[in-house]
């Protein structure tokens, strides 16, 4: 069974897909032209993802030899599950082994807007220390405030739970089913979408992103928000409409936002926003850790080795490919 691989992983994924007796393809040119691209899905039993490929109904049509999907990623949004439902095509991920380093950066992303961070060390780098001025850009205490999470799997749980130890915040969160663990451990309450708007200082999402959630976070949800309250995503940059955050900033609307995924992305490096004092953004390193690509690698083998073997993947993004 042959295995694509279009971008280098950690090797610890590689040797297990070889060890296992299967055919790794792995080009030497880690940017692969699309054309490239479609040439080696063409001669692949499975590919294993890394990035956001199109693997729609155009693709699934034209590529009738691809058996499998290994997603280096959490999300599938990449993906049209009801087609690769339709033809038997299981979709692996990988939860679990990046929820600590993403919320991570969801936690930093917070602190950072919260004390205006990203702004300061612009300063110190331009030589812009200045005089000692008490009212100057002052930043925000998280102590006792409310967190809002959009999306309370396990990302969302664990940025919920540093905040909690952390700076003993109030958990609030909307989703489509109530989270019991997170009642019983951490006190948080389920609220409808306007009353997480409505009451919360930090804005975090982390939900899974899809076509209903497309630029959900807009000007009118923007207006709702509290005047002190931080905006945060480190989930997809298609959560949120960008020209109605900035917009929302420097109207006062909203008093910071944390950006760890950005609509579009790439954004450009001349982004209006990038000038806003409030404002950290980063280049969607959530996962970006030695531990959670190496375990990133691992599970989208595993993923891979149990197809091979005729076996259910254990991380599944749509199971019922097998009833």
């Amino acid at each position: 069974m042959k295995v694509f691989i279009n971008k280098r992983i950690p090797e610890i994924g590689i040797q297990m897909l070889e060890e296992a007796g299967l055919e790794v393809v792995l080009p030497k040119n880690a940017d692969l032209s699309h054309d490239e691209w479609l040439t080696y899905c063409k001669d692949s039993d499975v590919i294993l993802n890394v990035g956001q490929n199109k693997y729609d109904e155009g693709f699934f049509e034209q590529f009738p030899n691809v058996k499998a999907i290994a997603l280096f990623s959490v999300g599938f949004d990449s993906v049209d599950i009801e087609q690769a439902n339709q033809r038997k095509i299981p979709i692996g991920n990988t939860p679990d082994v990046l929820s600590r380093a993403t919320s991570d950066i969801a936690f930093l992303l917070m602190q950072s807007v919260a004390r205006r961070a990203s702004y300061y060390f612009e300063q110190v780098k331009s030589d812009l220390w200045g005089d000692f001025d008490p009212l100057h850009a002052l930043g925000q205490e998280l102590y006792g405030k409310t967190l809002g999470v959009f999306g309370l799997g396990r990302i969302g749980f664990e940025m919920a739970e540093k905040c909690k130890k952390a700076f003993d915040m109030n958990i609030i969160y909307h989703n489509r089913s109530h989270n019991e663990e997170a009642e019983k451990k951490l006190g948080a309450k389920y609220v409808s979408f306007d009353e997480l708007v409505n009451q919360s200082d930090v804005l975090s999402v982390h939900a899974n992103f899809t076509e209903e959630h497309s630029e959900i976070f807009d000007e009118s949800v923007f207006k709702k928000m509290k005047s002190n309250s931080i905006f945060i995503n480190t989930a997809r940059g298609g959560f949120h409409n960008q020209k109605h955050l900035y917009n929302a900033l420097v109207d006062k609307e909203i008093w910071g936002a944390g950006l760890d995924v950005t609509n579009p992305e790439p954004m450009m490096y001349d982004d209006p926003i990038l000038k806003l004092s409030n404002v950290c953004v980063l280049p969607h390193i959530g996962s970006a850790t030695i531990e959670a690509r190496n375990g990133m690698a691992k599970v989208a083998a595993e993923n891979i080795i149990a197809f091979s073997k005729g076996e259910k993947m254990p991380h599944c993004a749509n199971p019922e490919v097998y009833k």
